[in-house]
């Protein structure tokens, strides 16, 4: 079976690869948008030159307007897919009005025949008629208007915050990174037709910058049959072209806020009919770069360089080009706590000496540092066979380059109790390759796909490491049990054997059996002592690191075929898709799609249902480190693997299920609801190497997510519209670990994940009373609190609670108090009564009722409201417009968490206030 599986990817690839050849002179284009051609005649039938067509869609907020040539024809290109609004308008004449649909690469085409004004003729507007949308597909539209107002609260990973705040379903996590729908990372990018699945956040890639996006289309529903690969939330995104933009126009802004953050970018869109460029450069820097630890802001510091290009050209009628190059470069440094700041691990936490590494040297504090490089060009070739057909040939190259930098001395990097325990860099390339080749065709009620992907990913992973922490791997305990540190002098006994001569216990496993045994080969990286002598596993110096080196190639063939049909009130989508993953593991998958809505449109009414079987694909960061790690002597009792076996991950299948209904009010109210219930078998999240900032995939049995999640928009109403998008979502994962090194956290039976959470909701609302003119916009964010981490709690109403476990640093981060008692940075809690434990910033269990599964540990509530107030332009200007906008962020300073020591994201605060002042020139 595997061998006619590899020979199946290897012929699709000659398929692809020798008609790419044979049609290079034409690569190019094709994705998540069309176009709508049209000719505009008066009643005699000639030609009307100069009316004017606006294409309007309510809900996005989508608006454009061009006029008619000479010969009476117009165009729209670039026009993400979904229902408009059209009017049609001439001198003399009365105005046209028409429902237009672009659902496909497909050129639409319209017929317009105006009339002339005051003959006897009727345009009837059904109220709420174009508000609601006959698709089965749950998905929110989100236009370049609410784009640019809707104020944000990372400007490094600013695409992931406009998904964050505009869409049902999604729970913010911390540096830029979102639980879709009860995932982690779940998440896939359709740009301009390009597929990319891997993880598009500031701590593992750089992502395509917001100012190169048109619109934004997040289906939250059962995918379509063309998306695959991780399908929680699909992110279709459109970007600007400057065809048809036969006037150069762009502008240039910069900013300057809080924490030093400060922006500069300029875009420039200029073509003519038959070829346009669009290009964005723009460069960031900040001293909150990244979410700290800690509601202050310590070693935070980073900048970021985007630059993004797009150049379309067309052959002929029935030829185009289309190319997407980016670059992004982003430097940032790892947040510090107050313990890695301070460097309070060296001078009381776990070892008492004075703030000195064991070899005399002053620690200082911690001081790492990571960098990014992300390179992609897609070109893509379209060829129109006839009005009904399109084939489009398309290829893409990305590649990451992440590198991960440690302290310069390595015992800074020494965390608290539960932190990190060893110093490591990372040096990991993932390349992203494939081609994609589709053919769409338009007929009647049919709007036809099928279509082929073929990708590989290769990854290289590089991770030298050293013990920092003493009591790691310790090979004398004292006459209590605890690891105890013999110091770096090299006549110092260093084996479990001489541990009685120095009046100390032997670390053998068996003295202390919560306390892993000595381990000869792990000692030989450990740091803070000598080697120990006559140990034939050694073959390095005291200082020596372990690397770990890694590489596979992922392989993945797609084929897809999906028909959307109209008829009547009905609207059904059926698809069928196949997917050949061959990793580390192998897989093959067939995904029957399937969705059915039903418009009633005498109440402006449509109900749909849908369901997918979907392939979900492990996280491709450090996949090789975690599906071998068990197996690798020196990382087993790191990872605190229960045996040397391998845990490769393979992909896992789901089966979704969808129910929904979409209804307008009037004209002015539109609301979208769905109950989301999703079963996969494997589920995955992140775990991390020992306790360093390196994450790697686990895999756990299976998981169930149920859900709902809703949107209320209100359209243009005299300058105000308002988006309130809601959710709540339960994240169930099941008992064993099947996949990845390590096993976080142990126990069985079921557990809540961190991206589960009861309740979250965004309320945005923009006014601008006239049209050229001030606006203001507003956000409200609420979150009732993902699942917590490890959050000491009380057993029963009468046993004291230990806090002994957390440092004294951990505890303010958490909020705790005991009584009128709180901890200092010099003096922690070490218990407390249940009756007086509690938490400002954690949402803990009464006595007694924590569980797991039923009354985990929470993040206590929060409310945060930003503000936006701005002018697009200031001065009345025709051509040549200044626009100034003010933004503030969290400007009530509210100190709250994303997340409290999870084992899957670690401790980060929400953003304090900040205020930021961008002045632009537009032209």
């Amino acid at each position: 079976m595997l061998a006619s599986y590899k020979k199946s990817l290897h012929a699709a690839f000659l398929v692809v690869f020798y008609l790419g050849l044979g049609l290079s002179a034409y690569a190019q284009s094709g994705g998540g948008s069309g176009s709508l051609n049209g000719t505009v005649f008066d009643p005699s039938g000639a030609v009307v030159a100069n009316a004017t067509v606006e294409l309007h869609q309510a809900v996005s907020g989508y608006d454009r307007t061009t006029t008619t040539d000479s010969k009476g024809n117009f165009s729209f290109s670039n026009v993400p897919f979904n229902p408009y609004h059209m009017t049609v308008t001439a001198t003399g004449f009365a105005q046209n009005a028409q429902d237009v649909e672009v659902r496909s690469v497909v050129p639409a085409s319209v017929k317009i025949s105006l009339r002339v004004t005051g003959s006897s003729t009727s345009v009837t507007v059904e109220a709420g008629a174009d508000l609601v949308e006959n698709d089965p597909t749950f998905h929110t539209d989100i236009d370049k208007e609410l784009i640019d107002k809707l104020p944000l609260e990372s400007a490094s990973s600013s695409l992931s915050s406009e998904v964050t705040l505009t869409t049902p379903g999604i729970a913010a996590d911390s540096n830029g990174l979102f639980h879709g729908l009860g995932d982690h990372a779940e998440n896939s990018f359709s740009v301009d037709g390009q597929p990319i699945t891997d993880q598009q956040s500031k701590v593992f890639s750089n992502q395509i910058p917001l100012e190169s996006i048109q619109s934004l289309e997040v289906i939250s529903g059962a995918p379509p049959a063309e998306y695959g690969d991780k399908t929680s939330v699909v992110v279709v995104a459109t970007t600007r072209s400057g065809q048809g933009v036969t006037t150069p126009h762009g502008s240039v802004s910069a900013s300057y806020g809080t924490f030093g953050t400060s922006t500069v970018s300029g875009d420039l869109a200029y073509g003519g009919a038959n070829w346009g460029n669009f290009i964005s450069i723009s460069g960031l820097n900040s001293g909150r770069f990244l979410d700290p630890p800690e509601f202050v802001v310590m070693h935070d510091k980073g900048n970021e360089e985007n630059v993004f290009d797009r150049i379309d050209y067309s052959l002929s009628k029935v030829d185009s080009l289309h190319l997407n190059f980016g670059f992004t470069r982003s430097w940032f440094q790892t947040p510090n706590s107050y313990d890695s700041q301070l460097a309070t691990p060296w001078s009381g936490v776990i070892v008492d000496n004075g703030g000195l590494d064991p070899y005399g040297n002053v620690v200082g504090p911690a001081d790492q540092r990571s960098q990014i490089k992300t390179f992609n060009i897609a070109p893509t070739w379209t060829h129109v066979i006839n009005t009904n057909t399109v084939f489009t040939l398309g290829g893409f190259v990305r590649r990451d380059a992440y590198n991960y930098y440690p302290s310069a001395n390595p015992f800074a990097d020494l965390g608290g109790p539960g932190e990190q325990s060893e110093t490591v860099s990372q040096r990991r390339t993932l390349l992203n390759a494939g081609a994609r080749s589709d053919v769409s065709y338009v007929k009647g009620i049919h709007n036809l796909k099928a279509g082929v992907t073929y990708e590989q990913t290769f990854l290289d992973e590089h991770d030298p490491f050293g013990i920092v922490d003493p009591t790691v791997n310790a090979p004398c305990l004292d006459l209590s049990g605890n690891p105890y540190w013999l110091g770096t002098d090299p006549s110092v006994p260093n084996d479990p054997t001489q541990c009685a001569g120095l009046g100390l216990q032997p670390n053998d496993g068996i003295v202390n059996p919560n306390i892993a045994a000595f381990d000869p080969l792990l000692g030989c990286y450990d740091l803070t002592r000598p080697t120990p002598s006559g140990n034939d596993n050694c073959s390095t110096s005291t200082a020596g690191l372990y690397t770990f080196n890694g590489h596979t190639d992922v392989k993945e063939l797609a084929l897809y075929i999906q028909d959307s049909i109209t008829k009547g009130n009905w609207a059904l989508n059926l698809g069928l898709r196949g997917d050949f993953y061959n990793g580390i593991t192998t897989h093959k998958e067939a995904e029957p799609r399937l969705g059915v809505a039903y418009n009633i449109k005498r109440t402006n009414t449509v109900l749909r249902v849908s369901y997918a079987r979907t392939l979900e694909t492990p996280f491709n960061e450090n996949l090789v480190l975690s599906s071998i790690g068990c197996a690798n002597d020196v990382l087993n009792p790191l990872l605190g693997c229960n045996s040397p076996v391998s845990n490769p991950l393979g992909p896992g299948w789901r089966n979704e299920f969808h129910a929904g209904l979409q209804q307008a009010f009037g004209r002015y109210l539109v609301f979208s609801g769905e109950y989301i219930w999703k079963y996969t078998h494997n589920g995955y999240d992140f775990s991390v190497l020992g306790a360093t900032p390196i994450t790697f995939p686990v895999e756990w049995a299976r998981s169930k997510i149920p859900g709902v999640a809703g949107r209320v928009s209100v359209p243009d109403f005299h300058g105000l519209s308002a988006l309130m998008v809601f959710s709540s979502v339960a994240a169930r994962f099941f008992y064993p670990q099947l996949g990845g090194a390590g096993a976080t956290p142990v126990g069985t039976g079921v557990f809540r994940i961190d991206h589960d959470e009861k309740f979250n909701m965004t309320f945005h609302t923009q006014y601008q009373p006239w049209k050229v003119g001030p606006w203001l916009g507003f956000n409200w964010r609420y979150d009732s609190g993902l699942v917590a981490g490890a959050v000491p709690f009380a057993t029963d109403t009468t046993t004291p609670v230990d806090l002994t476990g957390l440092s004294a640093d951990q505890q303010l981060q958490a909020g705790l108090f005991c009584g009128s008692q709180r901890p200092t940075l010099a003096q922690p809690l070490t218990t407390c009564a249940p009756s007086q434990y509690g938490s400002t910033l954690v949402s803990i269990p009464a006595p007694g009722t924590e569980n797991d599964d039923h009354n985990p540990q929470r993040i206590a509530p929060r409310h945060l409201f930003d503000v936006a107030v701005g002018d697009d332009n200031l001065f009345k200007g025709e051509h040549y417009k200044w626009s100034l906008t003010l933004t503030g962020v969290n400007i009530t300073n509210k100190t709250a968490l994303y997340n409290f020591l999870s084992t899957f994201s670690g401790t980060h605060y929400v953003t304090p206030r900040a205020l930021t002042a961008q002045l632009g020139f537009h032209f």
